[in-house]
């Protein structure tokens, strides 16, 4: 043994070639923390004092290769500013260089993942061997960063520029075929004969039949790029890449610019063009908040995993109450991921409206080539349709999605209890109703609790577990266990009128409904607020909700919470409402609604709905965008701060992620929590008190003054 650590070691196997082996200990995978970096060096130290080595085979002692840098070491470095950051990435881009200025040939046998760091140092070898179920890339875009380990310097001398650029643009993860195709890698071998395959490579390499040394002279030296090539290349590059990311995620077009003010020149000094772009792109908000969210999604997850090992069993069949789309796409999602679900109704064609939603989802996965044919079949036989409760003495979990109305959702809870045996766990897929008032009927209220899915099921991973006065620690484990098991984020919150998500969403309405009664025009509202960060404007998220739907759960919310929620007047959603503009469900709403050619809805501006309007709303005139964005986002902060401290969630970091997660809230802002500490919770207060003539919507709670007086933060110095 060369050397032997804690998260690496070096030995030698036959024919001169020495192994070094990532393997951290204490840990499920590899991932390049201080202390990796740190015995990287000494391995280094030990394979170069060596003298007989010939080649050097790099592994892993995981199911994956390295997955990249410890993102929790990123908060102190980065808050220490260019110095900081300088000091995190400059040993192991010694390291690497190091490994590719080796007196022999090295290869890497590519295991599981290999992303960010991971794959960087595969890029610093002269070889790459792949297996068929591994992946590579560099996804640091996603974090607001730029690979900060060779990645814009390495990769565009391997692949060429333009494929580098779109890959580390886009910071996907790139299957096997891919990798091959694109040059990344040598060869793709099944995973059980990696390390063979790689040390035969590694041995024709040593022979003198593989010219090592010629292709790490391509990765050193300049990209032999004509200065017409360069500048066609890189403004339509940036423009597209610009285009695509938008103006709040600068990192992919910093990524380019790394790779453009590189090119010219050698493998050193372009890595300092790179540490200076990594540096840009490390000390700007949206990374903060990105990295924030990476670490916050881990927590969620933690918390998810930490419920699930309650479990006293394991949800292994499940049944849903009420076909149609959601019923519809609560199966597929079960059946998709390996549990068997009935899915009951009362009506032939509820169940063909629920089959066909899952055949249709189904069949998009065959069509995309994730999923063949005979895999899609496994999946809908696990699908049961039926009208009656035969076999549901046998079900683990019934998840009720009849239409949201407390009195036929009391009907049916009570009626499925008897049916089901006295350890059955029954949820509500309710939206905004109350889980303590829909538990009234049960005879074993400890059993029940919410599910609430969001639509559509199979896209938005949020799944909100809600907890009333009476349901047991039991029944919340199986119910988060059986989340995770769906791939869904799990988040445990209290039972209130709308829960965390609803309850929060419908202040923002709120705030929507009494700038257009005051004079705003939706369409301005809807822009300024897509250009602040959200996905879409909240009368296209109305019209996309339905606002038959909205206005429903306006009334429960209203309910719950009359001194802030109730109105005085007649909304714009009321308004189209009594008018049957329900929005893209029946084409009309906010706006109208047409095909595009790929046969989804467009929304158009609607002279109609102005029409109607007129007579509720004040006249037309123009607000400055700051006065929107804070009239709008009010209300929804208030409203979250008060469940935080009411209990009803139970951390910051849940509840940014759930509206994250929920309902789109802008990433590069971090949630709304990471927001508030973005701008001051003092500056936050003045803002409010702004509109305190708008009612309580735009109270700040005590607990929020109290923090304003204090200057703390609710993510203290993370």
């Amino acid at each position: 043994m060369l050397f032997s650590g804690k998260a690496l070691s070096v030995q030698m196997l036959e024919d001169g070639i020495a192994e070094l082996k990532f393997d951290l200990e204490g840990e499920s995978v590899n991932k390049f923390n201080r202390q990796t970096v740190s015995e990287f060096s000494e391995a280094l130290d030990a394979i170069e004092k060596a003298g007989d080595i010939k080649g050097l085979l790099l592994t892993s002692g995981k199911g994956v290769f390295i997955v990249g840098a410890d993102i929790t070491e990123f908060g102190g470095a980065f808050s220490a500013g260019p110095e900081g950051i300088s000091e995190l990435m400059n040993k192991n881009n010694e390291n690497i260089n190091r490994l590719e200025d080796l007196p022999f040939p090295t290869a890497v046998a590519i295991n599981g993942y290999a992303l960010g760091g991971g794959f960087e140092v595969c890029l610093g070898c002269d070889f790459r061997v792949m297996g068929d179920k591994a992946k590579v890339g560099l996804p640091e875009v996603k974090l607001g960063l730029i690979p900060g380990w060779g990645g814009t310097v390495r990769l565009p001398r391997v692949i060429g520029v333009d494929g580098a650029a779109e890959w580390i643009a886009a910071g996907k993860e790139q299957r096997p075929d891919a990798a091959l195709a694109a040059h990344a890698v040598d060869a793709v071998v099944a995973t059980e004969q990696l390390k063979a395959a790689a040390l035969k490579l590694l041995g024709r390499a040593i022979a003198g039949e593989l010219d090592y040394k010629e292709r790490r002279e391509i990765k050193k030296s300049p990209i032999p790029m004509n200065d017409t090539e360069a500048l066609m290349a890189f403004f339509t590059t940036k423009a597209f890449v610009g285009q695509q990311a938008g103006k709040n995620y600068p990192s992919p077009v910093n990524a380019v610019t790394s790779i453009e003010q590189g090119y010219k020149l050698g493998r050193d000094e372009a890595l300092a063009i790179e540490q200076q772009q990594f540096i840009a792109s490390a000390q700007t908000g949206t990374a903060k908040s990105l990295v924030g969210l990476f670490l916050n999604d881990q927590k969620v997850g933690k918390v998810a995993k930490n419920w699930e090992k309650k479990a006293d069993k394991q949800i292994e069949r499940a049944a849903v109450l009420g076909a149609g789309i959601m019923g519809g796409g609560i199966a597929y999602q079960s059946a998709s991921k390996g549990t068997p679900i009935k899915m009951k109704d009362i009506d032939q064609k509820g169940i063909d409206l629920g089959l066909n939603e899952a055949n249709k989802l189904l069949a998009k996965m065959v069509e995309r080539g994730r999923m063949t044919p005979a895999k899609m079949g496994e999946v809908l036989n696990r699908i049961e349709p039926t009208l009656s409760y035969d076999g549901f003495e046998n079900i683990d979990i019934v998840v009720e999605a009849v239409v949201e109305n407390p009195k036929v959702k009391h009907a049916v809870l009570k009626e499925v209890e008897t049916k089901v045996t006295e350890d059955t766990v029954i949820a509500s897929n309710t939206s905004t109703i109350s889980i303590d008032h829909l538990a009234e009927p049960l005879a074993r209220p400890e059993n029940f609790l919410g599910m609430h899915f969001f639509n559509p099921v199979h896209k938005m991973p949020l799944v909100e577990v809600i907890r009333g006065e009476k349901t047991s620690e039991t029944a919340v484990a199986r119910v988060v266990a059986y989340a995770n098991k769906m791939g869904k984020k799990a988040i445990v919150v209290r039972d209130c009128p709308g829960f965390l998500v609803n309850r929060v969403l419908f202040p923002y309405f709120a705030g929507f409904a009494m700038l257009v009664r005051d004079g705003a025009d939706f369409q301005e509202v809807d822009k300024v607020m897509e250009r602040w960060g959200w996905p879409m404007g909240p009368a296209y998220l109305m019209d996309v909700v339905g606002i038959d739907t909205g206005v429903h759960a306006e009334q429960v919310m209203a309910e719950g919470f009359p001194d802030r929620m109730g109105k005085t007047f007649t909304a714009a959603s009321d308004v189209m409402y009594e008018a049957g503009r329900y929005g893209q469900k029946n084409g009309k709403g906010f706006y109208n609604y047409e095909e595009d050619k790929k046969g989804r809805p467009k929304k158009v501006a609607s002279e109609e709905s102005y029409e109607l309007l007129k007579p509720h709303v004040a006249e037309r005139r123009e607000f400055e965008k700051d006065e929107i964005i804070a009239r709008m986002m009010v209300p929804m902060a208030t409203e979250l701060a008060r469940c935080l401290e009411e209990g009803i969630v139970e951390s910051p970091a849940e509840a940014d992620m759930a509206l994250i997660y929920g309902i789109g809230f802008p990433p590069f802002r971090g949630g709304i929590f990471a927001w508030l500490d973005s701008i001051g919770m003092d500056n936050f207060v003045k803002m409010a008190e702004q509109f305190s003539d708008l009612g309580k919507l735009y109270e700040p709670t005590e607990g929020m003054r109290e923090m304003a007086k204090n200057g703390t933060t609710y993510y203290g110095d993370k």
